[in-house]
């Protein structure tokens, strides 16, 4: 009788930890633990970032010049030319194309000297941030630096109520992050990596 009531048991244990193992996933969950696995890409020119073309043995046509809202740029002998969404190695080889036609085998090098971004990989950071605004992605940031940036969090903040919205395999998920613990409490278990594009909300605390 002991046996198979021991049976029984057992076999309502392993029943009661299976539901309880899949009612821990919610579509609202914390971040997943790849979280930082983000493609090592090259950096991609945007709009506001300001690059220095060096066009070598010709400093007359060498200058620093703003990538426009509208994604193109101008320099000396070329005009209009699109930069947005490019590296700086292809910006490079297209200004040598475009300076072809009037310097004989032009040898350029880009160097971005204000780093802004794409608009689709920038992060941007709305709502109870003291300053919300849209940054820069850098490699290898977290929520920490990202709070950095904006100053922290309101007085009127749900903290551990924030959430990343991202693009996963062209789907858009939405993860729960704690920035109370993180930056109130220094629980660096709450810091998480950021991904290029991502929105972090912050609601607002209702008492």
């Amino acid at each position: 009788m002991q046996t198979k009531l021991a049976r029984v048991l057992a076999a309502s244990a392993v029943v009661f930890g299976a539901l309880g193992l899949g009612g821990c996933s919610t579509p609202h969950g914390g971040a997943p633990s790849d979280a930082g696995a983000v493609p090592q890409t090259d950096y991609l020119i945007g709009p506001g970032d300001n690059l220095s073309i060096i066009v070598w043995r010709n400093p007359e046509v060498s200058q620093v010049v703003p990538v426009r809202p509208d994604g193109k740029i101008t320099t000396p002998l070329v005009e209009d030319l699109p930069a947005s969404g490019k590296t700086s190695t292809e910006l490079a080889r297209d200004i040598e194309k475009a300076l072809a036609k009037f310097i004989q085998q032009p040898v350029v090098t880009v160097i971005v000297t204000g780093f802004v971004g794409t608009y689709g990989e920038q992060i941007r950071v709305i709502g109870q941030a003291a300053k919300p605004q849209s940054l820069p992605y850098r490699r290898d940031m977290s929520i920490l630096d990202v709070m950095i940036a904006v100053g922290g969090v309101t007085e009127f903040a749900a903290g551990n109520k924030a959430s990343i919205i991202r693009q996963v395999d062209g789907k858009q998920q939405q993860f729960t992050v704690r920035l109370n613990d993180l930056i109130k409490d220094g629980d660096i278990s709450a810091n998480v990596p950021m991904r290029p594009g991502d929105i972090l909300v912050i609601p607002e605390s209702f008492f």
